[in-house]
């Protein structure tokens, strides 16, 4: 409903605007009493559920994945997969199951990423990097 031009702009703003957790609500967060046990053991998972990811992506052929330093997502290289990250991102939810976000939605310095959050059990994560890895497999032939 809006001109060609301004597409990727809306997408934008109703990405981040709407997506994404509030300012305002990340703040109240932050007053919330925290237990010290129950954090600690959901960064220990976090922690874990990274490295899963991290160490998986980087072991398919044409991906490479840097370590994230916060929040619950991987943001890797896929430059060299031989699809476009929005194809790619595209083929992975349509051929493989697998839900990403292409880098594109951050502006064009995304362009040839993905947005991966590890905000899932490490088996389902494992299984996503098992169905992205075949996937690679059957582009790169």
């Amino acid at each position: 409903i809006v001109p060609d031009p301004l597409v990727m702009h809306f997408v934008r703003l109703v990405n981040n605007s709407v997506s994404c957790t509030p300012t305002f609500i990340q703040k109240a967060a932050l007053a919330c009493p925290q237990t010290e046990p129950e954090v600690a053991k959901m960064v220990k998972e976090f922690t874990a559920r990274r490295k899963v990811v991290v160490e998986g992506l980087n072991a398919i052929e044409g991906i490479s994945c840097l370590w994230p330093a916060g929040a619950f997502y991987a943001f890797p290289n896929v430059k060299n997969v031989g699809m476009p990250g929005p194809e790619f991102a595209h083929h992975l939810l349509h051929e493989a199951g697998v839900a990403t976000l292409s880098g594109t939605a951050f502006g064009d310095a995304g362009n040839g990423y993905l947005r991966i959050s590890y905000a899932n059990s490490q088996a389902n994560l494992k299984e996503a990097l098992r169905r992205i890895a075949e996937a690679v497999k059957k582009i790169r032939g």
